[in-house]
Protein backbone atom coordinates (compact mmCIF):
# COMPACT_ATOMS: atom_id res chain seq x y z
CA UNK A 1 0.00 0.00 0.00
CA UNK A 2 1.48 -0.04 -0.55
CA UNK A 3 6.63 8.25 -1.07
CA UNK A 4 9.37 9.02 -3.85
CA UNK A 5 9.78 9.60 -7.51
CA UNK A 6 7.59 8.11 -10.34
CA UNK A 7 8.72 4.47 -11.80
CA UNK A 8 7.23 4.17 -15.26
CA UNK A 9 9.22 0.97 -16.39
CA UNK A 10 10.25 -2.44 -15.51
CA UNK A 11 13.95 -1.11 -15.27
CA UNK A 12 12.63 0.74 -12.29
CA UNK A 13 10.63 -2.39 -11.07
CA UNK A 14 14.26 -3.82 -10.61
CA UNK A 15 15.93 -0.83 -8.99
CA UNK A 16 13.18 -1.00 -6.66
CA UNK A 17 13.67 -4.47 -6.15
CA UNK A 18 17.47 -3.96 -5.52
CA UNK A 19 16.37 -0.62 -2.83
CA UNK A 20 14.80 -3.49 -0.86
CA UNK A 21 17.08 -5.74 -1.12
CA UNK A 22 19.32 -3.25 0.41
CA UNK A 23 17.05 -2.80 3.31
CA UNK A 24 17.65 -6.00 4.12
CA UNK A 25 20.79 -6.37 4.01
CA UNK A 26 21.42 -2.43 6.19
CA UNK A 27 19.13 -4.91 8.73
CA UNK A 28 21.92 -7.42 9.02
CA UNK A 29 24.43 -5.21 9.55
CA UNK A 30 22.60 -3.81 12.15
CA UNK A 31 22.07 -6.93 14.11
CA UNK A 32 19.10 -8.87 15.24
CA UNK A 33 16.31 -7.57 16.92
CA UNK A 34 16.79 -7.92 20.45
CA UNK A 35 13.88 -11.02 21.68
CA UNK A 36 14.93 -13.38 24.08
CA UNK A 37 13.82 -14.15 28.15
CA UNK A 38 14.32 -10.52 29.05
CA UNK A 39 11.18 -9.54 26.33
CA UNK A 40 8.72 -11.81 28.42
CA UNK A 41 8.23 -8.75 30.39
CA UNK A 42 9.32 -6.16 28.55
CA UNK A 43 11.89 -3.33 29.33
CA UNK A 44 14.32 -0.47 27.99
CA UNK A 45 16.73 -2.68 26.75
CA UNK A 46 14.14 -4.94 24.81
CA UNK A 47 13.44 -3.95 21.04
CA UNK A 48 10.33 -5.10 18.52
CA UNK A 49 11.31 -4.84 14.70
CA UNK A 50 8.23 -4.23 12.73
CA UNK A 51 8.35 -4.08 9.16
CA UNK A 52 6.04 -1.27 7.36
CA UNK A 53 5.44 -1.63 3.71
CA UNK A 54 4.97 1.43 1.69
CA UNK A 55 1.17 2.03 2.06
CA UNK A 56 -0.40 3.83 4.52
CA UNK A 57 -2.71 1.53 5.78
CA UNK A 58 0.20 -0.83 6.86
CA UNK A 59 2.03 2.64 8.55
CA UNK A 60 -0.96 2.68 10.49
CA UNK A 61 -0.75 -0.39 12.07
CA UNK A 62 2.71 -0.17 12.72
CA UNK A 63 2.35 3.27 14.45
CA UNK A 64 -0.35 2.02 16.75
CA UNK A 65 1.33 -1.13 17.69
CA UNK A 66 4.79 0.97 18.50
CA UNK A 67 2.58 3.31 20.66
CA UNK A 68 1.34 0.80 22.87
CA UNK A 69 4.30 -1.16 23.07
CA UNK A 70 6.54 1.54 24.14
CA UNK A 71 3.86 3.05 26.41
CA UNK A 72 2.70 -0.35 27.88
CA UNK A 73 5.26 -2.93 27.92
CA UNK A 74 8.56 -0.17 27.65
CA UNK A 75 10.48 -1.56 25.04
CA UNK A 76 11.78 -0.03 21.80
CA UNK A 77 10.32 0.26 18.59
CA UNK A 78 12.12 0.38 15.34
CA UNK A 79 9.57 0.58 12.43
CA UNK A 80 11.55 -0.79 8.97
CA UNK A 81 10.41 0.74 5.78
CA UNK A 82 10.74 -2.61 3.60
CA UNK A 83 8.41 -4.35 0.55
CA UNK A 84 6.26 -6.79 1.51
CA UNK A 85 7.80 -9.62 -0.04
CA UNK A 86 11.27 -8.63 1.25
CA UNK A 87 10.07 -8.34 5.13
CA UNK A 88 9.69 -12.32 4.85
CA UNK A 89 13.08 -12.83 4.20
CA UNK A 90 13.51 -10.35 7.34
CA UNK A 91 10.92 -12.30 9.63
CA UNK A 92 13.36 -15.62 8.20
CA UNK A 93 16.79 -13.91 9.73
CA UNK A 94 15.31 -12.83 12.50
CA UNK A 95 16.44 -9.70 11.99
CA UNK A 96 12.35 -8.34 11.62
CA UNK A 97 10.15 -9.60 14.20
CA UNK A 98 6.68 -8.38 12.55
CA UNK A 99 4.73 -7.94 9.80
CA UNK A 100 1.41 -6.68 10.54
CA UNK A 101 -0.63 -6.52 7.04
CA UNK A 102 -0.01 -9.01 4.60
CA UNK A 103 -1.66 -9.05 1.50
CA UNK A 104 -0.44 -12.76 0.36
CA UNK A 105 1.44 -10.81 -2.31
CA UNK A 106 4.38 -13.49 -1.55
CA UNK A 107 2.49 -17.09 -0.87
CA UNK A 108 5.68 -18.43 -2.26
CA UNK A 109 7.53 -17.03 0.81
CA UNK A 110 4.54 -18.23 2.75
CA UNK A 111 5.04 -21.74 1.48
CA UNK A 112 9.04 -22.22 1.95
CA UNK A 113 9.35 -20.15 5.43
CA UNK A 114 6.14 -20.97 7.60
CA UNK A 115 4.72 -23.94 5.36
CA UNK A 116 8.35 -25.60 4.97
CA UNK A 117 11.11 -23.78 7.23
CA UNK A 118 8.79 -23.20 9.93
CA UNK A 119 11.15 -20.04 10.52
CA UNK A 120 8.02 -18.05 10.16
CA UNK A 121 4.84 -17.98 12.39
CA UNK A 122 1.30 -16.38 11.53
CA UNK A 123 0.44 -14.41 14.08
CA UNK A 124 -3.74 -14.27 13.24
CA UNK A 125 -5.64 -11.95 10.95
CA UNK A 126 -5.50 -7.96 11.30
CA UNK A 127 -9.26 -8.29 11.23
CA UNK A 128 -9.26 -6.54 7.99
CA UNK A 129 -10.47 -7.65 4.73
CA UNK A 130 -8.75 -6.56 1.67
CA UNK A 131 -10.05 -6.19 -1.74
CA UNK A 132 -7.84 -5.15 -5.00
CA UNK A 133 -9.35 -4.61 -8.12
CA UNK A 134 -9.96 -1.71 -10.97
CA UNK A 135 -11.50 1.28 -10.58
CA UNK A 136 -13.72 4.15 -12.10
CA UNK A 137 -14.93 7.41 -10.48
CA UNK A 138 -18.60 7.34 -9.64
CA UNK A 139 -19.38 10.02 -11.91
CA UNK A 140 -17.63 8.32 -15.48
CA UNK A 141 -19.51 5.15 -14.07
CA UNK A 142 -23.07 6.78 -13.51
CA UNK A 143 -22.08 8.25 -17.48
CA UNK A 144 -21.55 5.39 -19.08
CA UNK A 145 -23.06 2.58 -16.88
CA UNK A 146 -21.67 -0.48 -18.85
CA UNK A 147 -18.14 0.74 -18.30
CA UNK A 148 -18.19 -1.08 -15.06
CA UNK A 149 -17.84 -4.67 -17.12
CA UNK A 150 -14.30 -5.03 -18.35
CA UNK A 151 -15.94 -6.40 -21.81
CA UNK A 152 -16.67 -2.72 -22.89
CA UNK A 153 -13.32 -1.23 -21.38
CA UNK A 154 -11.70 -1.42 -25.11
CA UNK A 155 -14.67 0.90 -26.06
CA UNK A 156 -14.03 3.76 -23.81
CA UNK A 157 -10.16 3.36 -23.88
CA UNK A 158 -9.78 6.10 -25.61
CA UNK A 159 -11.15 8.13 -22.67
CA UNK A 160 -8.20 7.16 -20.38
CA UNK A 161 -5.27 8.02 -22.61
CA UNK A 162 -2.47 9.68 -21.54
CA UNK A 163 0.82 11.33 -22.55
CA UNK A 164 2.41 7.99 -20.72
CA UNK A 165 0.25 5.72 -22.34
CA UNK A 166 0.01 6.97 -25.92
CA UNK A 167 -2.38 5.85 -28.19
CA UNK A 168 -3.77 3.12 -25.31
CA UNK A 169 -5.57 3.72 -22.55
CA UNK A 170 -4.08 4.23 -19.50
CA UNK A 171 -4.40 1.78 -16.11
CA UNK A 172 -2.59 4.17 -13.48
CA UNK A 173 -0.44 1.74 -11.03
CA UNK A 174 0.59 2.79 -7.51
CA UNK A 175 4.13 1.84 -6.89
CA UNK A 176 6.31 -0.47 -8.85
CA UNK A 177 7.28 -2.68 -5.81
CA UNK A 178 3.41 -3.90 -5.42
CA UNK A 179 2.32 -7.58 -6.09
CA UNK A 180 -0.30 -6.97 -8.89
CA UNK A 181 -1.69 -9.38 -11.85
CA UNK A 182 -2.85 -6.05 -14.28
CA UNK A 183 0.42 -6.84 -17.12
CA UNK A 184 -0.79 -10.03 -17.42
CA UNK A 185 -4.64 -9.18 -17.53
CA UNK A 186 -4.27 -6.17 -19.92
CA UNK A 187 -2.37 -9.03 -22.01
CA UNK A 188 -4.40 -12.09 -21.83
CA UNK A 189 -7.98 -10.36 -21.84
CA UNK A 190 -6.68 -8.19 -25.05
CA UNK A 191 -7.24 -5.39 -23.85
CA UNK A 192 -6.13 -1.73 -25.58
CA UNK A 193 -4.51 -0.45 -21.93
CA UNK A 194 -1.14 0.46 -20.92
CA UNK A 195 -0.06 -0.10 -17.00
CA UNK A 196 1.51 3.57 -16.16
CA UNK A 197 3.36 3.37 -12.47
CA UNK A 198 2.44 6.76 -10.45
CA UNK A 199 5.56 5.26 -8.65
CA UNK A 200 4.24 5.02 -4.71
CA UNK A 201 0.89 5.11 -3.13
CA UNK A 202 1.06 8.77 -2.72
CA UNK A 203 1.23 9.70 -5.92
CA UNK A 204 -0.94 7.48 -7.10
CA UNK A 205 -3.30 9.05 -4.47
CA UNK A 206 -2.50 12.89 -5.69
CA UNK A 207 -3.01 11.79 -9.40
CA UNK A 208 -6.64 10.49 -8.43
CA UNK A 209 -7.30 13.10 -6.41
CA UNK A 210 -6.24 15.59 -9.29
CA UNK A 211 -8.52 13.66 -11.81
CA UNK A 212 -11.38 13.40 -9.72
CA UNK A 213 -11.46 16.60 -8.90
CA UNK A 214 -11.36 18.04 -12.73
CA UNK A 215 -13.68 15.32 -13.01
CA UNK A 216 -11.83 13.75 -15.54
CA UNK A 217 -12.25 10.05 -16.69
CA UNK A 218 -9.93 7.51 -15.10
CA UNK A 219 -8.75 3.81 -14.84
CA UNK A 220 -6.98 2.46 -11.81
CA UNK A 221 -5.26 -0.52 -9.69
CA UNK A 222 -7.19 0.36 -6.37
CA UNK A 223 -7.99 -1.22 -3.09
CA UNK A 224 -10.68 -1.48 -0.41
CA UNK A 225 -9.60 -0.58 2.42
CA UNK A 226 -8.68 2.81 2.07
CA UNK A 227 -9.22 6.28 3.49
CA UNK A 228 -9.40 7.92 0.30
CA UNK A 229 -12.52 6.17 -0.22
CA UNK A 230 -14.52 7.98 2.26
CA UNK A 231 -13.81 11.29 -0.01
CA UNK A 232 -13.00 9.98 -3.45
CA UNK A 233 -16.61 7.71 -4.73
CA UNK A 234 -15.07 5.30 -7.07
CA UNK A 235 -17.02 1.93 -8.28
CA UNK A 236 -15.28 -1.33 -9.17
CA UNK A 237 -14.75 -2.84 -12.95
CA UNK A 238 -15.67 -6.30 -12.77
CA UNK A 239 -13.32 -8.52 -13.63
CA UNK A 240 -13.68 -12.37 -14.66
CA UNK A 241 -14.30 -13.82 -11.38
CA UNK A 242 -11.51 -15.16 -9.12
CA UNK A 243 -11.48 -18.98 -9.02
CA UNK A 244 -9.29 -21.43 -6.70
CA UNK A 245 -6.21 -21.62 -9.16
CA UNK A 246 -6.52 -18.87 -11.63
CA UNK A 247 -3.72 -17.16 -10.71
CA UNK A 248 -1.03 -19.25 -10.04
CA UNK A 249 0.61 -18.90 -13.23
CA UNK A 250 1.68 -15.01 -13.38
CA UNK A 251 1.76 -14.73 -17.00
CA UNK A 252 -1.53 -16.87 -17.39
CA UNK A 253 -3.88 -14.78 -15.32
CA UNK A 254 -7.45 -14.00 -16.72
CA UNK A 255 -9.55 -13.49 -13.37
CA UNK A 256 -9.59 -10.80 -11.03
CA UNK A 257 -8.46 -10.51 -7.23
CA UNK A 258 -9.93 -12.24 -4.60
CA UNK A 259 -11.06 -10.98 -1.09
CA UNK A 260 -8.16 -11.27 0.97
CA UNK A 261 -8.36 -11.31 4.64
CA UNK A 262 -5.00 -9.12 5.53
CA UNK A 263 -2.52 -11.64 8.15
CA UNK A 264 0.20 -10.90 10.57
CA UNK A 265 3.42 -12.86 10.81
CA UNK A 266 6.10 -13.04 13.27
CA UNK A 267 9.56 -14.55 12.80
CA UNK A 268 9.68 -18.03 14.76
CA UNK A 269 12.18 -16.62 17.42
CA UNK A 270 10.47 -13.46 18.93
CA UNK A 271 6.91 -15.40 18.16
CA UNK A 272 9.25 -18.01 20.59
CA UNK A 273 10.58 -15.88 22.96
CA UNK A 274 8.76 -12.21 22.78
CA UNK A 275 6.64 -13.11 25.70
CA UNK A 276 4.15 -10.05 26.39
CA UNK A 277 5.17 -8.13 23.28
CA UNK A 278 4.39 -11.19 21.11
CA UNK A 279 1.23 -11.74 22.70
CA UNK A 280 0.38 -8.29 22.48
CA UNK A 281 0.75 -8.65 18.17
CA UNK A 282 -1.19 -11.53 18.06
CA UNK A 283 -4.22 -10.53 19.58
CA UNK A 284 -4.00 -7.20 18.26
CA UNK A 285 -7.36 -6.81 15.73
CA UNK A 286 -9.00 -4.12 14.82
CA UNK A 287 -11.49 -2.81 11.84
CA UNK A 288 -11.38 -1.10 8.73
CA UNK A 289 -12.94 1.82 10.13
CA UNK A 290 -10.06 1.74 12.92
CA UNK A 291 -7.17 1.30 10.22
CA UNK A 292 -8.69 3.90 8.11
CA UNK A 293 -9.50 6.69 10.65
CA UNK A 294 -5.54 6.68 11.85
CA UNK A 295 -4.65 6.36 7.51
CA UNK A 296 -6.47 9.68 7.15
CA UNK A 297 -4.92 11.58 10.04
CA UNK A 298 -1.56 10.71 8.79
CA UNK A 299 -1.92 10.99 4.65
CA UNK A 300 -5.25 13.39 5.05
CA UNK A 301 -4.37 15.73 8.12
CA UNK A 302 -0.73 15.12 7.72
CA UNK A 303 0.18 14.17 11.13
CA UNK A 304 2.88 12.26 12.14
CA UNK A 305 2.11 8.94 12.32
CA UNK A 306 2.90 8.65 16.20
CA UNK A 307 0.65 11.77 16.88
CA UNK A 308 -1.69 9.97 14.90
CA UNK A 309 -1.19 6.48 16.85
CA UNK A 310 -1.20 8.70 20.11
CA UNK A 311 -4.52 10.41 19.43
CA UNK A 312 -6.34 7.02 18.31
CA UNK A 313 -5.29 5.32 21.16
CA UNK A 314 -6.14 7.89 23.80
CA UNK A 315 -9.81 7.75 22.33
CA UNK A 316 -10.13 4.12 21.61
CA UNK A 317 -9.63 2.48 24.81
CA UNK A 318 -12.58 0.50 24.62
CA UNK A 319 -10.74 -1.08 21.33
CA UNK A 320 -7.25 -1.79 22.03
CA UNK A 321 -7.33 -2.55 25.56
CA UNK A 322 -8.08 -6.45 24.93
CA UNK A 323 -4.83 -6.40 22.99
CA UNK A 324 -2.83 -5.95 26.54
CA UNK A 325 -5.02 -8.33 28.94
Amino acid sequence: MKKPPAFTSRTSRVAAAATAALAVTALSACGAADTGAAASSGGPGDKVTIAVPSWVGAEANAAVAAHILEEEYDVRVEKTQIDESVAFDGLDSGKIDAVLEDWNGAPEKIEKYVDQKKSVVSAGDLGVTGKIGWFVPEYLAKEHPDITDWKNLDKYAHLFRTAESGDKGQLLEGSPSYTTNDDALVKNLKLDLKTVYAGSEAAQITQIQQDYKARKPFLTYWWTPNWVNEDVKMVEVKLPEWTEGCDEDPKAVDCGYPETPLRKYLSAGFAKDGGKPAEFLKRMKWTEEDQNEVAAMIAGKKMSPEDAAEKWVAENEDVWKSWVA
